[in-house]
């Protein structure tokens, strides 16, 4: 018999990470639906020609090269899809009568075939939300608020960079690297900065032929810590002084709604090539925590949509991605450091009720669990014939946080008796009791 093995980066989700999971996309449902994005769904499956399209990734972007093929019966030339960005943008062109803006998010499955290492898989999830039909900096603004308010619910302290393109092409103009194809190319290889630090951006722009004088003068511009003020002074081009000025307007409007995780950073590149204007990143600021790379990240995309549309049409277009992976990191290392002692859950039930006596004590027992449950309280409720010990045992593995035991004794008195499994207070208390403990608990 063959060993059972996994598909090469994939991976099977267990109960206690698929919970923390199932937090992660709710409280990002419901920063989404807060600020009043509608949700759509696309396939996984996409025509090869859609995620190639020049306007989409680009010719040079590690995506395009790491795209999963797949050819149907037909032989017909499909793909799974390596982002939500390109599908919506697709989708949006198919559907023309839309009334704009069109604000919408959606959550779901993407595949690189790329390099497996720690922490990158081939399959991941992705949670997006974008605007669509306006050039107004009011929705970066509402997309950088609505990152703030996801990070914060989930108690992470974040600072998001943010950056334009219209800057970066500007600068890389100024030093002589002039064509489309020259800009893309020495942007992905800027986008590396935080990773590999200027000395390995510049052994790699080298070995793309670009030159040493092209590279000095490069990061005599792009430098920790410079402002747009100052940038205002070093450039000329009209295209980096329009996103200079679209970068005022943004933060400006980011201090009105109180968005002061954002900061300006030139060396913030992001590598697909589909990007026109601002681009932004979040990262964790905490330096123990278990996540260095970006949590979230996006820009403006002003040309893809009307690319397929066809005809050289303009839809503005803006975008932010959150990663589900690195964000479920942060919260099991969370969960982890709050109790040591305290096991991650591996079930979402609040309380297990267990049954001490015959049938007719069984009975009353799921009278009582039906009582927690029109309460809002999750309930498991022990099923066979194992006794108090074994029950415990089962409770503690699966990590729910309450038992009851009842028998003849607690129901002739009205009773429960309930255990706290972490702490391992037992008390009798009334059903009633126990349900306004419960809801408590769960704050």
């Amino acid at each position: 018999m063959a060993k059972l093995q996994l598909a090469k980066g994939a991976r099977d989700i267990p109960p206690e990470i698929k919970l923390i999971k199932n937090e992660v996309i709710n409280k990002l449902q419901t920063s989404f639906e807060r600020y009043g994005f509608s949700p759509i769904e696309t396939p996984i499956l996409e025509r090869m020609e859609t995620l190639n399209a020049k306007f989409a990734a680009g010719e040079a972007s590690d995506a395009l090269s790491e795209i999963f093929n797949v050819t149907d019966n037909a032989n017909r030339a499909l793909a799974l899809r390596f982002d939500l960005t390109v599908p919506f943008a697709r989708y949006v062109a198919m559907n023309k009568g839309m009334k704009m803006p069109i604000k919408r998010y959606e959550i779901g499955r993407v595949y690189r075939d790329g390099p497996i290492k720690l922490g990158r898989y081939r399959e991941f999830w992705q949670s997006d939300c974008d605007i669509v039909g306006t050039k107004s900096m009011l929705a970066e603004a509402e997309l950088l608020a609505i990152a703030q308010n996801f990070f914060k619910s989930i108690n992470v302290d974040t600072v998001i960079k943010v950056n334009n393109r219209k800057v970066l092409t500007g600068i890389l103009k100024q030093v002589g690297i002039e064509t489309k194809k020259e800009i893309e190319s020495a942007i992905i290889s800027i986008d590396k900065l935080d990773k590999i630090q200027i000395s390995g951006v510049t052994k790699e722009l080298l070995e793309k032929g670009f030159n040493e004088e092209q590279t000095n003068k490069l990061f005599q511009i792009i430098k920790p810590g410079i402002t747009i003020k100052q940038l205002k002074d070093k450039l000329g081009y009209p295209e980096a002084m329009q996103g200079l000025k679209e970068l005022e307007e943004l933060f400006s409007y980011l201090k009105s709604q109180g968005t002061n995780s954002a900061v300006f950073d030139i060396s913030l590149a992001r590598g697909l090539a589909y990007y026109t204007g601002t681009v932004f990143e979040a990262f964790d600021k905490d330096p123990s925590g278990p996540v260095k790379s970006s949590l979230c990240g996006g820009g403006r995309y002003d040309d893809m949509i009307g690319g397929f549309q066809g005809g050289n049409q303009i839809v503005p277009a803006v975008g932010i991605s959150f990663g589900i992976e690195p964000t479920i990191d942060i919260l099991k290392s969370q969960k982890q450091k709050g109790d040591k002692n305290k096991p991650l859950a591996k079930s979402p039930a609040q309380l297990y009720i267990i049954p001490i006596g015959d049938e007719a004590v069984t009975n009353k027992c799921l009278e009582i669990a039906s009582e927690f449950r029109e309460a809002d309280i999750n309930v498991a409720f022990s099923i066979g014939k194992k006794g108090v010990s074994k029950n415990l045992d089962y409770a503690n593995y699966q990590g729910i946080p309450f038992v009851a035991i009842i028998g003849k004794n607690e129901l002739e008195t009205d009773k429960i008796s309930l255990k706290n499994m972490f702490t391992g207070d037992e008390q009798k208390i009334s059903v009633e009791e126990a349900v306004l403990l419960l809801e408590k608990s769960k704050n």
